[in-house]
C-alpha cells in the first residue's frame, strides 16, 4: 500500500497509474472499496482518482501534528499548484494522470476539486464549530464536494434540471457520511487537539468543548449518551433524505452509491452498541454485516433506492429537496429523531 500523504508524485510508469490509485483505496477506503465493485469498470477507474486524490490532500493535513502546519500547508499551496497544472493539461504523478483522464471524460467542475482543498485546508486551523451551521459549511467542504464529484462520474440520465437535483441530494448524503466520520472518531480528534461537534449543541446538553477535549471519563458522564443519540439521529434524518437521490443516478451506479451509503449509515449501528462510547474506541462495522450491505445493494433493481422505492425514480422531482443539510437536520438543537439502523431499510 503506497503511502498515500506521498502518493501523488512517486517515480510511477504512466502504465501503472490506475493500479497505484486502486492500492490507495484498498488501502483506506474498506466500505468504499467492497461497494466499488459495483461498478463498471470505467467508472470504478475514475472513482478511484477522485477518491485518491481527496485521500493524498486529507493525508497531508494529518500529518499536521508531526510536520508542522506551516510545512504542511506549504505541501497543500504545492498540491494545488499541480491541480492547477493538471486543470491546464499538465498533470504530475499517478493520482494527477488519472485525475487527468477523469477530467477528459467526464463533466468534474473544477470548482468542485479547488472547493475540496480549501475544504481540508481548515483542518490546519484550530479545529472548533460554533455550530451545526458552520460545522455544515466544513462538511460541505470536504464531503459533499465528494459527492457531487462521485455524481458527475456516476452519471445522471434525464438532462441538466434533473442531474440538479441528483446534485443537492449527493450534497446532503456527503454531510451525513461526514457528520458519521466526526461521531465515529471523537475521541482520536480530540487526541489531536481537535472538537467538530458544535459548541452550541454539545451547550445544550450541558457538556462544552473542553470536556471533549480532555476527559478520559466523557463517556460515563450521564449527558454524553443523551447528545449521542441526538447526533446520531441527526445523521439518520440526513440519510433518509439523502437516499433518494441514489434513484436519479445511472442505474449502473445506483448500487454502489446504495452500498456507501447504506454501509456508512451501519456506522451509526454501531456506535449505539458501543454505548456512544466513541471516546476511548472506533466503532467498527463487523465483515458479516459489510457483506450484508453489498448484498443487499447487489440486489437493488435499478430505480429502487430504499424498500418499497420502485416508485422513487418518479416521485423524486417532486420532493421538497433541501438546498443544504441545514434544512433537513434543523439548525438547532432540540431536533430529535426515531432510532432506527438505516442499513435496515437498504
Amino acid at each position: 500500500m503506497p503511502d498515500s500523504s506521498s502518493a501523488a508524485f512517486p517515480t510511477v510508469a504512466p502504465g501503472d497509474d490506475a493500479r497505484w490509485c486502486a492500492r490507495i483505496v484498498q488501502g483506506h477506503a474498506r466500505t468504499f472499496h467492497y461497494a466499488s465493485w459495483l461498478l463498471p469498470p470505467e467508472k470504478r477507474r475514475a472513482a478511484y482518482a477522485l477518491y485518491a486524490f481527496c485521500r493524498v490532500a486529507d493525508d497531508l493535513v494529518d500529518a499536521a501534528p508531526l510536520a508542522g502546519p506551516v510545512a504542511v500547508a506549504r505541501q497543500l499551496d504545492d498540491y494545488a499548484l499541480a491541480l492547477e497544472a493538471t486543470l491546464a493539461g499538465r498533470p504530475e504523478g499517478p493520482v494527477f494522470r488519472e485525475l487527468h483522464r477523469v477530467l477528459d471524460r467526464h463533466a468534474v467542475p473544477p470548482t468542485v476539486l479547488r472547493e475540496l482543498l480549501a475544504g481540508v485546508a481548515r483542518d490546519l486551523q484550530p479545529v472548533r464549530y460554533e455550530s451545526w451551521r458552520a460545522l455544515v459549511t466544513y462538511c460541505e467542504g470536504v464531503a459533499s464536494t465528494v459527492g457531487e464529484m462521485c455524481t458527475h462520474v456516476f452519471g445522471v440520465p434525464g438532462g441538466p434540471a434533473m442531474r440538479e437535483r441528483a446534485l443537492r441530494y449527493a450534497r446532503t448524503l456527503g454531510v451525513a457520511m461526514q457528520l458519521t466520520n466526526i461521531l465515529r472518531d471523537v475521541g482520536e480528534d480530540a487526541r489531536r487537539g481537535r472538537c467538530y461537534l458544535p459548541a452550541e449543541d454539545l451547550a445544550a446538553f450541558g457538556l462544552g468543548v473542553d470536556d471533549v477535549l480532555h476527559r478520559a471519563d466523557l463517556a460515563r458522564d450521564e449527558r454524553w449518551r443523551p447528545f449521542m443519540a441526538f447526533a446520531v439521529g441527526r445523521a439518520r434524518s440526513l440519510y433518509e433524505a439523502a437516499l433518494p437521490g441514489i434513484a436519479l443516478l445511472s442505474p449502473d451506479a445506483q448500487r454502489c452509491a446504495l452500498a456507501c451509503a447504506t454501509g456508512y449509515a451501519s456506522i451509526l449501528g454501531a456506535i449505539e452498541r458501543l454505548g456512544y462510547d466513541t471516546i476511548a474506541q472506533r466503532a467498527r462495522v463487523g465483515a458479516a454485516a459489510r457483506a450484508e450491505v453489498l448484498w443487499r445493494a447487489w440486489r437493488l433493481r435499478a430505480g429502487d433506492a430504499r424498500p418499497g422505492a420502485d416508485r422513487v425514480r418518479d416521485a423524486a422531482p417532486e420532493w421538497d429537496l433541501c438546498p443544504t443539510a441545514l434544512a433537513v437536520a434543523g439548525g438547532g438543537h432540540a431536533t430529535h429523531h426515531r432510532p432506527t439502523d438505516l442499513v435496515k431499510l437498504a
